[in-house]
């Protein structure tokens, strides 16, 4: 499985890749809020994050709420870096504009899918990316797991003519709140994760290895005082 950061911070992005394990990068307008950014400088800040992710899947939202203007956006926000694709909401408008957007080679990461129905149409249509959410369901008492492991096996059961050259449209496991959201959306098979900063760095660190590094610390320290 792998991983892309939910941020649009360059330095938690620039530092997951320090890590050597990101490979790629989702936005939405919120996380671009927090780093204090103005509409006027969106794109201009995903030209910065691409070229800090070169050749790595990044994800920009379009905002627009009509099919032409999705497409609009799409264009522009594509013409921008190679490695951008495009972020793009399931419903009625977005269907059309993701089969104009994939016949034109534009990548689409279709998002807020939270069924299996809406991935298949989302295949269907031509998207690149398929983004299930599993916090959205567990805030409201429901099974997210569940729910990504009915999209994985509906989306896996049927191939598409779209990026049959590249293994089918892959499943984002989003809304990915926890390390144990990571570890079902790895045994389910999704094909990526995308986790905000704090819980990729929680994802390294276990209190046994704490502990273990401790231990071996002090073995070390140990065997070079009876040098000394």
């Amino acid at each position: 499985m792998k991983f892309f950061i939910d941020t649009a911070n360059l330095e938690e992005i620039e530092t997951a890749k320090s890590w050597g394990v990101l490979a790629g990068v989702t936005t939405n307008p919120s996380l671009y809020a927090k780093t204090g950014g103005k509409l006027s400088g969106f794109e201009g800040h995903m030209q910065k994050i691409c070229k800090a992710c070169e050749g790595l899947a990044v994800s920009a939202e379009s905002q627009a709420k009509t099919t032409e203007g999705m497409i609009e956006d799409g264009r522009r926000l594509s013409a921008l870096a190679p490695n951008i694709v495009i972020k793009l909401p399931i419903c009625e408008e977005s269907l059309p504009a993701t089969r104009t957007l994939a016949e034109e080679g534009v990548r689409v990461n279709m998002t807020l899918v939270f069924s299996a129905p809406q991935a298949l149409l989302a295949a269907r249509a031509g998207a690149r990316y398929i983004s299930p959410f599993i916090g959205r369901f567990d805030d409201i008492g429901d099974d997210g797991t569940g729910q990504l492991e009915q999209v994985i096996r509906c989306v896996k059961n049927y191939k598409y003519g779209w990026w049959d050259e590249e293994g089918g449209p892959e499943i984002i496991a989003a809304s990915v709140r926890s390390v144990n959201h990571v570890t079902q959306a790895a045994l389910l098979g999704a094909d990526i994760a995308t986790v905000p900063f704090a819980t990729l760095r929680k994802c390294i660190r276990h209190p046994l290895t704490v502990e273990g590094r401790a231990k071996f610390d002090a073995d070390w320290a140990k065997v070079a005082g009876g040098q000394a």
